[in-house]
């Protein structure tokens, strides 16, 4: 298995995070050669957090694509809203986020946002495998 695709058309809940989550831990438990622990635990996270944000910044609908290569994992999440991740001062009084969007940069190789023919945009992350 080199590839998967999850689409979840309403996606309002906790409950698609944590289905993303255990789709991309089935997905890297298949590959050969298998993937180290610490890899699939940051390509876990980085699902989590590009999920967590297309649910709850991206009108709830989201596609989830993993690709494997040989010395990478390709994270790519596309949802409905036009406006683009940002980078933002972590809020640590009020527990309003932004932490995920700058993790998900140091954690990744390299990271893309691209628009998509719909008005949405497909957000991305390389991964070391």
């Amino acid at each position: 298995m080199d590839t998967l695709s999850i689409d979840a058309p309403v996606a309002r809940s906790d409950g698609a995070v944590t289905e993303a989550r255990e789709a991309a831990r089935g997905f890297l438990g298949a590959l050969r050669p298998a993937v180290g622990p610490d890899s699939a635990d940051t390509v876990v996270l980085v699902v989590s957090e590009l999920v967590t944000n297309a649910v709850r910044h991206g009108g709830g609908t989201y596609a989830l694509r993993l690709r494997a290569r040989p010395g990478s994992i390709e994270v790519a999440v596309e949802d409905l809203s036009p406006h683009l991740p940002r980078k933002r001062v972590p809020d640590l009084r009020h527990g309003t986020g932004g932490f995920g969007w700058r993790m998900v940069n140091d954690l990744s190789l390299a990271t893309a946002v691209t628009p998509t023919p719909e008005g949405g945009k497909t957000v991305r992350a390389l991964l070391p495998r």
